[in-house]
């Protein structure tokens, strides 16, 4: 399975509702729900954190999650497929993954809905993982 192939299934989820920890896009999807739904609906397995808070004073642990779930550490260039964890603020940590025409598919809880576009300049990157091809089956 390649990264852009997951790149492509966070796009068609675009205009989605947002819901904190929703899982279905019909519903609701928060930004853990989006790779998680965009994941499972091209047959990766998942291993993401089902419960969460939405603010926090350190970054959730969410490399374990990230391995686990068949992402890899990744440095340089961002490339389709590729999943960022930023800090968006003092307490509060967001999944983005990016999209082929590199920006950023995330789910917006202030729009209310899956979004794309530029990775906010004020957003701190702290984690990027890219799919590995090695794990993959």
């Amino acid at each position: 399975m390649s990264a852009t192939t997951l790149a492509s299934a966070v796009e068609a989820l675009v205009g989605s509702p947002f819901r904190l920890h929703g899982r279905d896009p019909a519903t609701g999807l928060d930004c853990i729900g989006v790779l998680v739904h965009a994941m499972k609906s091209i047959e990766l397995p998942v291993v993401l954190p089902d419960a969460y808070p939405v603010r926090n004073s350190a970054a959730p642990a969410i490399a374990g999650f990230a391995r686990d779930s068949g992402f890899a550490p990744a440095t340089g260039d961002r490339v389709p497929g590729d999943v960022l964890f930023a800090q968006v603020g003092p307490v509060q940590y967001h999944l983005l993954i990016v999209a082929s025409d590199g920006r950023c598919v995330h789910a917006h809880a202030g729009l209310g809905r899956v979004v794309i576009g530029e990775l906010p300049a004020t957003w701190k990157v702290v984690g990027h993982w890219r799919l590995d091809t090695n794990c993959q089956g």
